[in-house]
């Protein structure tokens, strides 16, 4: 690993830092904040995965998330959104919906994606044991997950594949059913070809349907998003965790649109709901 940069921040420290995945088998970056922390005192660990089109700098710069994570005593990680670099395969229409910047934290299959798109193994397993190498002063025996829109629907499925592993799952406008809107067909299409049930594992709606459990989803979602009707579709995972006896809260937020305007200015309260998770004895 190395480091890439470090700043003093609400008395802890914001990181850069990049390493060689053997997962995608490209340079990867990722940032995390390590709250001020006393001698022998470990944090916990809330990670956030982007949506399309970003890096890990969209929250780390815009996210806000620092002065909360804080107060509370969270570390907070903040992945890539796909491969990057020489040799790594685009869309080829030039189009922001599919390929870098949109690897839709699945493992692909199909080609030419499958070498490089396998952003399922990296955040789920490749980054995971690397942060326990290398930050001994996080806990990852206390790990909760959010993320916004294509990260929001990462978050849930990776929630809903590990419920031992994550106290607590949010999210912010997620794609909560992919292989019910264009966004997620064109990306599952793609990467996992055309086999609709390959499909159910990377949806968070499908998942549930399908027996997947968590004990609980906070998401926020603005009304005025652009992309709630065709793209997002927060009624479905409604629906979805109330059939399965899920606690699901789903706040509507009057007024607010898909951008890092919204998902500032409810960080806070998503970081306070995970750590009063994060700090409860299990």
């Amino acid at each position: 690993m190395k480091t890439v940069s470090t700043a003093r921040a609400h008395g802890g420290t914001q990181g850069v830092y990049s390493h060689e995945s053997t997962a995608t088998g490209t340079t990867m970056t990722f940032s995390v904040f390590v709250p001020p922390l006393d001698e022998g005192q470990r944090a916990p660990v809330l990670w956030y995965l982007s949506g399309l089109t970003c890096t890990h700098a969209n929250v780390t710069d815009k996210g806000e998330f620092r002065a909360a994570c804080a107060e509370a005593g969270i570390a907070f990680i903040a992945p890539d959104t796909s491969p990057r670099g020489e040799g790594v395969p685009d869309d080829p229409q030039g189009a922001w919906d599919f390929g870098l910047g949109a690897g839709f934290y699945v493992d692909a299959t199909e080609e030419p994606w499958a070498k490089h798109y396998r952003m399922r193994s990296y955040v789920e397993d490749e980054l995971p044991a690397l942060i326990v190498s290398e930050f001994p002063m996080l806990d990852c025996s206390r790990q909760s997950i959010t993320g916004h829109s294509m990260g929001g629907h990462g978050a849930l499925t990776i929630a809903l594949r590990n419920p031992d592993r994550f106290r607590s799952v949010s999210a912010f406008a997620p794609i909560v059913a992919p292989g019910q809107v264009p966004w997620g067909e064109k990306a599952l299409g793609g990467y996992l070809g055309d086999d609709r049930s390959a499909w159910r594992a990377a949806d968070a709606v499908a998942m549930i349907e399908d027996g997947a459990r968590v004990k609980e989803v906070l998401v926020d979602q603005g009304d005025a998003d652009n992309f709630l009707a065709e793209q997002l579709r927060p009624e479905l995972l409604a629906r979805a965790c109330a059939d399965a006896g899920i606690d699901c809260t789903l706040r509507m937020q009057p007024g607010y649109d898909h951008s890092y305007h919204f998902i500032s200015t409810f960080m806070a309260d998503h970081v306070r709901w995970h750590g009063e998770r994060l700090k409860a004895d299990r």
